[in-house]
């Protein structure tokens, strides 16, 4: 039996660091997505940026919205959409699941990161309520304090 390289579990290729700032996470989901070839190749170079994105329930599927993938460079005229919506594979019972609390109100689905599970790209869902800007203050000031009582210590 061949040695299996040791590098890391699961190797994150992007995190969605806008998402703790702008929402309150709830229940995470594992998800699974649909990719064009050139598209798995552009995520291996490391195009894959999730900040503006979310995940849309419609008709017992999910997709997820708004993610770039930048262009393979070798892609020519097979090249994939950069935006284009891609479908998430999940449980029948989970998209139930997400679809009763995304009808909530405030509530959203949020990519929070994205890793390489076994060659197979994963994206971690979060049901999020959104913040107010009275929150998002609080959690800076709350922090810097934080900060400043570290730093005396």
């Amino acid at each position: 039996m061949k040695n299996k390289k040791t590098t890391s579990q699961n190797p994150t290729i992007t995190v969605n660091r806008k998402a703790r700032y702008d929402y309150h996470l709830r229940d995470r989901y594992e998800a699974g997505i649909v990719l064009q070839g050139t598209e798995v190749k552009a995520i291996r170079n490391g195009q894959f940026n999730l900040t503006d994105s979310y995940a849309q329930v419609s008709d017992g599927e999910v997709f997820l919205i708004d993610a770039y993938i930048g262009l393979y460079d070798q892609g020519n005229r097979m090249n994939h959409e950069p935006k284009r919506p891609r479908k998430l594979l999940l449980h029948r019972s989970e998209i139930k699941k997400l679809e009763r609390s995304v009808q909530s109100k405030g509530m959203t689905l949020v990519p929070t990161r994205a890793y390489f599970t076994g060659g197979k790209v994963k994206l971690e869902l979060a049901v999020a309520e959104g913040k107010r800007l009275y929150d998002k203050r609080d959690k800076i000031d709350r922090e810097q304090a934080n900060r400043e009582i570290r730093s005396y210590s």
